[in-house]
């Protein structure tokens, strides 16, 4: 059962809930091992917290999911443990953000959101450290594989990409979490293979940064900004599937400075 089913399908839930925060996973065995530790610490705070997991990035369940299904189960605070060393200088501003524009979305219903410290101001993580290090000697020493390499790869067919800015103006804007809506997107709608094929990347700054969050879908070479979760199903509805750009999120080049419309 998945986080998100064990939420909705419990009993009445505790009071507060824990998300352990990661950044992100692309395949299943990563996301079994924060299932792993979500249940190790849920034996440890016992049955007064609810402990859940998500992911900012790419991976599933995504943050926003789940702070909405532990919402809609009647939780009334919500803790965010973010699970990231070094955690980046913008990660409070950008999550902050994110986490504000949800809430407008529904300014009524939401249970009070705290953010935790990050791990390493944690005291015990230098005794943590220090066992880790001193673990390892049980570990087998690095050697040289005997496995050849691969000798073959198959282009890939795909014609449209996306990029997805990862300047300093568009992370502060909530990028990563724009990143992980359309990386999980595209894994769920199998957009690699449907259509003319999509492949994503992340990308150093695109230039309006004014406009963040931005991506640039290709081959068109179009600019969008100011990107939620929503823009992006509308993009891959519209764009991506349907060739037609989204007027109301592209901004064309003028040659003149343009702020976000409304």
């Amino acid at each position: 059962m998945s986080t998100i089913e064990a939420i909705r399908s419990g009993p009445e839930p505790p009071t507060r809930a824990v998300v352990l925060l990661a950044k992100s996973a692309f395949a299943a065995a990563p996301m079994w091992e924060m299932h792993r530790l979500a249940e190790r610490i849920q034996r440890q705070r016992g049955a007064g917290e609810t402990v859940a997991f998500a992911f900012s990035e790419q991976g599933t369940p995504a943050l926003r999911d789940v702070l909405l299904s532990l919402r809609d189960s009647g939780h009334s605070e919500i803790v965010i443990l973010p699970l990231v060393i070094p955690l980046e200088p913008s990660f409070h501003a950008w999550l902050g953000r994110t986490l504000q524009r949800w809430l407008a979305d529904d300014p009524d219903n939401w249970p009070v959101i705290r953010i935790a410290p990050a791990p390493e101001d944690a005291p015990a993580l230098d005794g943590l450290i220090g066992q880790l290090i001193d673990g390892s000697a049980a570990r087998p020493a690095v050697a040289l594989s005997d496995k050849p390499l691969p000798d073959a790869s198959l282009v890939p067919a795909q014609r449209r990409r996306v990029l997805v800015c990862q300047g300093g103006p568009c992370n502060a804007a909530g990028a990563d979490v724009i990143w992980g809506h359309l990386r999980n997107e595209q894994e769920r709608r199998k957009l690699r293979t449907v259509g003319e094929g999509v492949m994503t990347a992340k990308s150093t700054c695109l230039g309006p940064c004014n406009l963040a969050p931005v991506l640039q879908v290709f081959p068109e070479g179009t600019y969008y900004g100011g990107v939620t979760e929503t823009g992006i199903d509308t993009i891959i509805d519209e764009h991506l599937l349907g060739g037609r750009i989204v007027a109301a999120l592209a901004y064309a080049p003028t040659g003149r400075k343009q702020a976000l419309r409304g």
